[in-house]
């Protein structure tokens, strides 16, 4: 006798309960705090949303990060030591800083977060990292100084600093499989973190495929295109039209603007709710978002090398679109000559008998 058929909608087994994940973010890096303060500017999605559960198909999230948390002391550092002992599972480990090298100087530390509770010693960014990555389900590296090593790494610096990826490796993978996910900028445009924090809570939770990273691990929707292909500028550029000071609306490559060469959605996003990008404002592109920032880019001000060229060469050609494009201009701001009141009809129509 066969058995009677489950009702629509219901189920003999229950369905398994949705994980709470964990984010330890650690700032203790060689940083500013910048990204995290950036982050709570976000809006698509905002910090908010993730945290109180306002997103359809996420886990609870619960979010460590000392500039951001209420608790102090040892109710903080808790997660922390749970999380190293495997009691915290699953958990995202978010650095951002630069990560100093420990081993370059005989005595002290550079960056710690807590203090080991045996020694009474602080605990290095190092050390945390050793620890916690090996048993985080996913790793992000927040802003340039944690992807690239940023401006603490430039030449000259006294501590060896470098991005996280230099530090595990560039071709570690997480305990789930993962590779490191490099978020850069200085800081991170928010909602470039935000949206792909998203993506890994809906990869962990079985709802997204792989995120897909380009050769210097950026998620590829976000960088996979330049400056220059979203500015409000580049129009100008192309009609080699370019600003000589900053009070020009024109574009900003012969003040100094990188745009053309660097990997970066700002201009094309926004900073805030859609409003700002460093060149749609007046602002030149230092390249942020890049491994080789700051030192490639520097002095920041002058025109970038390889713009004498291209802007010379475009300026030939665009003078000439320019021109033409102003005769088709004249021709198009001007109404066809049938447009009038006159008593006979000029327009071509010819009435058909029937």
């Amino acid at each position: 006798m066969s058995a009677a058929p489950i009702p629509y909608g219901r189920s003999t087994q229950k369905a398994p309960a949705t994980p709470e994940v964990h984010i330890l973010w650690i700032t203790a890096g060689l940083s500013c705090d910048g990204d995290t303060v950036s982050i709570t500017a976000a809006t698509q999605p905002s910090i908010e949303d993730v945290l109180l559960g306002a997103i359809p198909g996420l886990p609870k999230v619960h979010l460590h990060n000392p500039v951001l948390a209420y608790e102090v002391g040892d109710d903080f550092m808790k997660h922390w030591y749970e999380a190293e002992k495997g009691r915290l599972e699953p958990f995202v480990l978010v650095i951002e800083g630069s990560i100093p090298n420990e081993k370059i100087k005989k005595e002290g530390y550079w960056a710690a977060l807590g203090t080991n509770p045996t020694s009474g010693q602080p605990i290095t960014t190092c050390e945390w990292i050793d620890r916690l990555a090996p048993k985080a389900t996913a790793v992000v590296a927040c802003g340039t100084c944690a992807t690239y090593g940023g401006i603490h790494a430039m030449q000259g610096n006294p501590t060896g600093c470098m991005g996280l990826a230099d530090y595990l490796g560039w071709n570690w993978k997480s305990k789930a499989g993962l590779p490191i996910v490099n978020v850069p900028g200085c800081p991170v445009q928010p909602d470039n973190f935000m949206e792909t924090l998203l993506y890994l809570l809906y990869q962990l939770a079985g709802l997204a495929p792989m995120i897909p990273l380009d050769d210097q691990l950026r998620p590829k929707w976000l960088f996979g295109f330049t400056v220059h292909e979203g500015c409000d500028r580049a129009g100008y550029y192309e009609q080699g039209d370019f600003a000589e000071d900053y009070n020009s609306e024109k574009c900003l490559v012969k003040i100094g603007c990188w745009g053309p060469v660097v990997n970066c959605n700002v201009p094309k996003r926004g900073w805030m709710a859609g409003i700002g990008g460093c060149p749609n404002v007046g602002g030149i592109c230092i390249g942020c978002t890049m491994p080789g920032f700051p030192d490639k880019f520097m002095p920041f001000m002058d025109e970038p090398p390889g713009a004498r060229i291209s802007a010379g060469t475009i300026g030939v050609y665009g003078t000439a679109i320019r021109s033409l494009r102003a005769i088709t201009n004249h021709t198009v701001n001007k109404e066809p000559k049938w447009r009038h009141p006159g008593r006979k009809l000029t327009t071509g129509y010819h009435p058909q008998a029937f």
